[in-house]
């Protein structure tokens, strides 16, 4: 008897450990990734980039927490909770990782875009519409628009970028009705739905996120395999490969140069998420240079936090605290990006 009870015991304690250290729980943990050379993942008119350093492409490494990696996550100060709620916006994982595929799309687009027209080359950009990214639960469009569909009118108006669908539809009433045109699976569809006041905003829309779809026309070929790597914030990076191999400046001058930052067609750099753990990435790769987005905090932004930073600033606090002589450089646009390069 005291043998069965043994094995009780035994089997007790390794079920509740292989609980703790494999069952995973609704929390994602943010933590520092890898950076990684751009180089790898484009090619311009069927050639790589043969000039010595490395343009770097920095991620945050996510994964699902267990119970035991929960409880670890909070002595780590570079590591970030998020709910999975928080984290997919209540999409399943297939849609999570098309939005994601989505925003690199845009991201690749932009980049060539800004690349081609700061090099000289002929191009031009036809703007098709906007994915959407997530839908609201109290969106008037919740169930009538799903991820993925692209809007391509507003009121029967076709616009430019997605700016310009935000403020059309900023510009009437909350409660009022709107027919919103959209494309799924390469058919047209509309939806008629009234509109809502934004959360945390002023401003009135339909109640989704999203993401720019255009399509670049050019006679230069150029590549960008992103398979399984997405998101917006390789913008800038991406953007500096494709042009310093177009342009056949040597911007780097045998330097390992990381960043982050979104990139729009304008050339202007956009903010992102996790900086803090891109830092410590970049750092640990030996990368001199780190281009930082350096855009004001938003007044809406302050009043619900008082204490937020810029990426810039986050980015050098960071710095300060892993001891790293990687030099932080502000930017808001392309242009500084290069300058820097060129000038330093």
């Amino acid at each position: 008897m005291k043998k069965v009870n043994k094995y009780i015991v035994t089997l007790t304690i390794l079920v509740i450990v292989a609980i703790l250290m494999f069952l995973p729980i609704p929390v994602y943990l943010e933590q520092p990734g890898a950076a990684e050379s751009i180089n790898q993942y484009v090619t311009v008119n069927g050639k790589t980039n043969k000039q010595k350093g490395d343009f770097m492409l920095v991620y945050v490494a996510v994964q699902k927490a267990t119970p035991l990696t929960y409880l670890w996550s909070f002595s780590q100060k570079h590591i970030d909770r998020v709910s999975a709620e928080e984290m997919t916006g209540g999409s399943s994982d297939a849609e999570f990782d098309r939005i994601q595929e989505y925003y690199m799309q845009d991201a690749v687009n932009s980049a060539k875009y800004v690349a081609l027209k700061h090099a000289g080359k002929e191009v031009s950009q036809k703007y098709i519409g906007i994915y959407v990214m997530s839908v609201l639960d109290k969106s008037d469009f919740k169930n009538k628009i799903q991820v993925g569909d692209t809007i391509t009118n507003v009121n029967g108006k076709h616009y430019s970028n997605a700016t310009g669908y935000q403020n059309a539809l900023a510009k009437i009433k909350a409660g009022e009705k709107v027919t919103i045109t959209y494309q799924r699976d390469g058919k047209n569809h509309k939806a008629i739905g009234k509109t809502m006041k934004l959360p945390q905003t002023k401003r009135t829309g339909i109640g989704i996120t999203l993401a720019n779809r255009s399509k670049v026309k050019t006679n230069e070929k150029i590549s960008a395999n992103m398979e399984g790597i997405g998101g917006p914030s390789a913008g800038l990076m991406l953007s500096l490969q494709m042009y310093s191999q177009l342009s056949k400046k040597d911007l780097l001058k045998g330097r390992d140069v990381a960043g982050t930052g979104t990139i729009d067609a304008d050339g202007k750099v956009g903010d992102i998420g996790g900086i803090d753990k891109k830092v410590i990435s970049a750092s640990k790769a030996h990368a001199k240079i780190f281009f930082a987005p350096d855009n004001p905090v938003s007044k809406v932004v302050k009043k619900y936090d008082p204490n937020a930073k810029s990426n810039y600033e986050e980015a050098v606090e960071t710095a300060k605290e892993i001891h790293t002589k990687m030099k932080i450089v502000p930017v808001r646009s392309f242009n500084d990006a290069v300058n820097y390069l060129e000038n330093n």
